[in-house]
C-alpha cells in the first residue's frame, strides 16, 4: 500500500514537472515570435500655431490708360499682358488739329512779344518828352496803359501756348507706371473723343508688389493682436501665404492693415498683406490662403507625421504601452511643422511611446517587441 502511494505521487510530481516546462516553452516561443517594431517619443518644442484664411489678390495700384484729346487711335504699341514701364509710349493719337493750334499759339507768342517790344519803346519815348513838356499826361497814361497791355498779351499767348503743347503731347499716350498692362479696348483706326471725358483704352496693373485682402473673426483678432506676448513672439511682418496651385517661389506677407471696426453683417474684421512680387508670378484675382498665426507654444506635442493613421473616428496613433502591448490612441491634430511633424493638442502625453513602422502589421492589444529610435 505503500509502495503505491509512493509510486502515484512520484507519477504526479513527474506530469507536473513536464506540464510546467511545456508551459515554459510556449511562453518562451510566444515572446520570441513578437513583432518587433520602431518605437519612438514625440518631441517637445516651441511653435507657432496658425490658422489658415481665405483671401484674393488685388495689384498695388491700378491705373487706367485714357485718351484725353479726340482723334484715331493707332494701333496699340505694346503686347497685352506685357510688362510695360513708366514713360513707355502705349498709344498714338493722330488729328491734325493739336499741330495747327500749336503753331498758331507760337505765332500768337510771337506777335505779342513784338507789340510789347514797340509799346516798351514807346513808352519810354512818351515819358522823356513828358518829361520835357512836349505831350500831356493823357498821352503818357496812354504809352504806359499799352505797355501793360503787351505785357500781359504776352502771358495770355504764353498759356495758349502751354494748353496747345500740353494737348499736342496728349496725343502720345504713355505708361503712368510700371505693371502688366491689359488688352486694348479700342482697335487702331477707332476714332474717340477724350476731350470731353477721358476714354479708356488699356489698364495697368502696377503689380510689383501686390496685397492679399482677407477677414478674420473678431475673437481671434482679440487673442492674436491684444495679446503682448504674441507681439514679443510673433512676426506679422512675415505671413506666410499659400496658392492652391504650387509657385515655383514661397510668398510671405507684411500685414499692414487692419480695419478699425467689425463687419457687423459677418462679425469680421479686413485685413491687408503686402506680397512683393519679384517674380511677376503673382496676378490680381488669384486666390490664396492666408496663414496668421495666433500663438506661440513653448512646449507643443510634436509626432511624425507619418505615423498618423485616419479612420472614421479621426487620427490615431498606435502607442506602446508599459506591457509592450499596442494601444489604438486617438488624437487630436494641429499644424504640420517644418514639412514631416505634425502638433498633436490632445490624446498623447510627452513620454508615451508610438510606433513608426509596421503600423499595417499591428493591431489594438497586440503585444510586439519595441525599438525605440529616435
Amino acid at each position: 500500500m505503500t509502495s503505491r502511494i509512493i509510486l502515484s505521487s512520484v507519477a504526479v510530481v513527474a506530469l507536473l514537472s513536464a506540464t510546467g516546462c511545456h508551459k515554459n516553452k510556449d511562453n518562451d516561443a510566444a515572446g520570441a515570435a513578437a513583432l518587433p517594431v520602431e518605437v519612438t517619443r514625440p518631441v517637445i518644442d516651441s511653435v507657432t500655431l496658425y490658422k489658415e484664411y481665405p483671401g484674393s489678390l488685388i495689384a498695388d495700384r491700378t491705373v487706367n490708360v485714357v485718351a484725353r484729346v479726340n482723334g484715331t487711335v493707332s494701333p496699340p504699341l505694346y503686347t497685352p499682358g506685357d510688362k510695360v514701364k513708366k514713360g513707355q509710349v502705349l498709344f498714338t493719337i493722330r488729328s491734325t488739329t493739336y499741330p495747327d493750334a500749336l503753331k498758331e499759339a507760337e505765332a500768337a507768342l510771337a506777335t505779342a512779344i513784338s507789340n510789347n517790344k514797340y509799346a516798351e519803346t514807346h513808352y519810354v519815348a512818351v515819358s522823356k518828352a513828358y518829361e520835357k513838356n512836349a505831350v500831356s499826361q493823357m498821352e503818357l497814361e496812354q504809352a504806359l496803359n499799352a505797355r501793360d497791355q503787351s505785357r500781359a498779351a504776352i502771358k495770355t499767348a504764353e498759356s495758349q501756348l502751354s494748353i496747345a503743347r500740353n494737348n499736342l503731347d496728349k496725343c502720345t499716350v504713355r505708361a503712368e507706371v510700371d505693371g502688366h498692362i491689359s488688352v486694348n479696348e479700342y482697335s487702331g483706326g477707332n476714332y474717340v473723343s477724350g476731350e470731353g471725358a477721358p476714354v479708356t483704352l488699356a489698364t495697368i496693373y502696377a503689380d510689383a508688389t501686390v496685397i492679399a485682402n482677407f477677414s478674420i473673426e473678431d475673437a481671434s483678432f482679440l487673442r492674436a493682436f491684444e495679446n503682448p506676448n504674441n507681439r514679443q513672439l510673433i512676426d506679422y511682418s512675415a505671413v506666410p501665404i499659400n496658392f492652391s496651385e504650387k509657385l515655383p517661389h514661397s510668398y510671405t506677407g507684411d500685414l499692414n492693415y487692419m480695419a478699425p471696426n467689425v463687419d457687423a453683417s459677418t462679425g469680421t474684421i479686413s485685413l491687408q498683406a503686402e506680397i512683393d512680387n519679384p517674380y511677376s508670378e503673382l496676378k490680381a484675382g488669384m486666390y490664396c490662403t492666408i496663414r496668421m498665426p495666433y500663438m506661440v507654444d513653448p512646449k507643443a506635442i510634436l509626432v511624425r507625421d507619418a505615423s498618423l493613421s485616419s479612420d472614421q473616428l479621426g487620427k490615431y496613433l498606435y502607442v506602446v504601452n508599459d506591457s509592450d502591448k499596442v494601444v489604438y490612441t486617438p488624437v487630436k491634430t494641429g499644424d504640420l511643422v517644418n514639412d514631416s511633424m505634425r502638433v498633436v493638442t490632445d490624446g498623447l502625453k510627452a513620454g508615451d511611446r508610438y510606433v513608426t513602422t509596421a503600423m499595417l502589421k499591428v493591431r489594438d492589444g497586440m503585444t510586439v517587441k519595441p525599438v525605440e529610435t529616435k
